[in-house]
């Protein structure tokens, strides 16, 4: 399989430039620098990172590129630009004026390979503190901004390309077409990494890998550990055991109405009622990490109650996507990648003994949801927004006890519904409600009431590292908070949380 291999020194627009590669249809993945991999025929460019760090500082980020100089095509952005003219006679140091925000390309070479149906004047995004003052010599410029006279530049003789500005931000109106340039134009790349074929090929995958095996999948009812099942069930079909645990904590009859829609996909799923033990396990906690913890060794010890049912299982299979297993990877010298464990599982004992399979780990959010659409699997299920892995305990500000659950799920079910009956829902990336430990006076009927108090979330995202609170309208919201304060006993105060992500997170715990 064809692919462009992206050497990471930990730039927060890391995964934005795998995203715009796989978005051409070409696969990629992302490797720390000082772990690359090794180049096999299948490598066909790459591409250097952006960087937090100065090319200057003695702790940057300093590899031997010698196995790919010449070799591969080669592009390198903002350090990668810097660190390939600094490691090679050039000088960078530092702006004297930050170089951040909007700029405007001016053309060297009009003609040159990257350039090509690029607009003159065309708007790209910088974010830099230093600046390349010297170029190697060997090299000749093709790109400047007003500020910037080496905006792009090249190796004579060779096919390695750096530029100081990003391509992979929205920012940069033009920045596809330059990476289509330098991935399709100058690295050949077919592009034929699509839903259908990742499909056909994981598939065949899965058949070789797991044999008649017997394979166990812990569903959550979420959109990665559904198509995970999917794709599963379409390779190894009745060795699949799905097993779908109700903690509890789930929304107003999600338990139910989940078990219904896996019946309508065929697959083989159990359904394990297992709330008291979870209440149980949660009693009287109230700190957020340990309730995450209590959730996660109950769901243990419950799902490897039901697997022990299951005779002769070998591989436990998870929902693990690409995001998940990117951000375990230290890009400065950490440790070495880990898998991510299934957000229901917590990590699994060793005694398990359990091989692990995971169909979806090379697949980012959006791209799950177009293989599953080649599944045939409907938008509603696709559509659906995330929900954490440790359910209602996380929104239940304090100690949870069953009536606490059974008041937000009721708050909880008129928001989401009403989102839907508004034709709001799509529209909002992720919504929820939070029941908060304070009591507030109220009036109802002429009499005083001293009830508790709700928050509603709604943000919009793309891949829920940063968030932004969502506009909804006023009469969307009076009508939501007066369907609550009039529908749910014990709730007599609603409030709209308006905080972005960063400096708040979207859950509140």
């Amino acid at each position: 399989m064809e692919k462009i291999v992206i050497l990471d020194f930990g730039s927060q627009y890391t995964q934005l430039i795998a995203r715009r590669v796989r978005e051409l249809n070409v696969y990629c993945e992302i490797h720390p620098h000082n772990k690359a991999p090794q180049i096999d025929e299948n490598v066909k460019g790459i591409i250097l990172s952006g960087s937090p760090f100065s090319v200057r500082d003695e702790n940057s980020p300093k590899p031997d590129l010698s196995a790919y100089r010449g070799k591969l095509p080669l592009l390198g952005v903002c350090y990668g630009a810097q660190y390939l003219a600094q490691s090679n006679g050039g000088e960078v140091l530092p702006s004297k004026i930050r170089e951040y925000g909007r700029a405007n390309l001016t053309f060297v070479d009009q003609n040159h390979c990257l350039m090509k149906g690029v607009s003159n004047n065309s708007q790209v995004w910088m974010s830099h503190g230093d600046t390349i003052k010297t170029l190697p010599t060997n090299t000749k410029i093709f790109a400047s901004t007003h500020d910037v006279e080496v905006a792009g530049y090249e190796f004579l003789n060779e096919e390695t390309y750096a530029i100081q500005f990003h391509p992979e931000v929205y920012h940069s109106t033009e920045g596809t077409r330059l990476l289509k340039n330098f991935i399709v134009g100058v690295c050949k790349c077919s592009q034929d990494w699509t839903p259908n074929s990742f499909v056909e090929s994981t598939v065949e995958e899965l058949k070789n890998k797991i044999g008649n095996d017997k394979v166990v999948l812990g569903l959550s009812g979420g959109v990665d550990s559904t198509v995970a099942a999917v794709l599963l069930h379409k390779a190894i079909g009745k060795n699949l055991y799905c097993i779908f645990v109700d903690n509890g904590l789930l929304r107003k009859n999600e338990f139910e109405g989940v078990l219904d829609q896996y019946k309508h996909l065929g697959l083989n799923v159990k359904g394990v009622d297992a709330k008291n033990k979870f209440y149980s396990a949660l009693a009287g906690i109230s700190d957020p990490e340990t309730k995450r913890k209590a959730i996660g060794k109950t769901f243990i010890d419950v799902f490897d109650e039901e697997a022990h049912l299951i005779e002769d299982v070998s591989w436990l299979a998870q929902g693990t996507i690409y995001p998940d297993v990117i951000e375990s990877i230290s890009a400065t010298g950490g440790p070495s990648a880990t898998i991510k464990s299934h957000h229901n599982v917590g990590g699994l004992p060793d005694y398990m003994k359990l091989k692990i399979v995971e169909p979806l780990r090379l697949l980012f959010k959006d791209e799950v949801r177009r293989v599953g659409r080649t599944l045939g699997l409907n938008d509603s299920l696709l559509g659906r927004h995330p929900f954490p892995g440790p359910g209602l305990a996380i929104r239940i500000l304090g100690d949870i006890t069953p009536e606490k659950v059974q008041i937000l799920q009721e708050v909880d079910h008129i928001f989401i519904e009403g989102l839907k009956k508004a034709n709001l829902y799509d529209s909002v990336w992720q919504a929820g409600a939070i029941l908060l430990p304070v009591q507030s006076v109220g009036v109802m009927g002429d009499e005083r009431t001293y009830e508790k108090a709700v928050a509603l979330r709604a943000v919009e995202s793309t891949d829920g590292m940063t968030a932004d609170w969502c506009h909804l309208p006023y009469e969307f919201l009076a009508k939501t908070s007066n369907e609550i304060i009039n529908r749910v006993k014990g709730v007599n105060r609603v409030v709209y949380d308006i905080s972005s992500k960063p400096p708040a997170t979207i859950e509140w715990e």
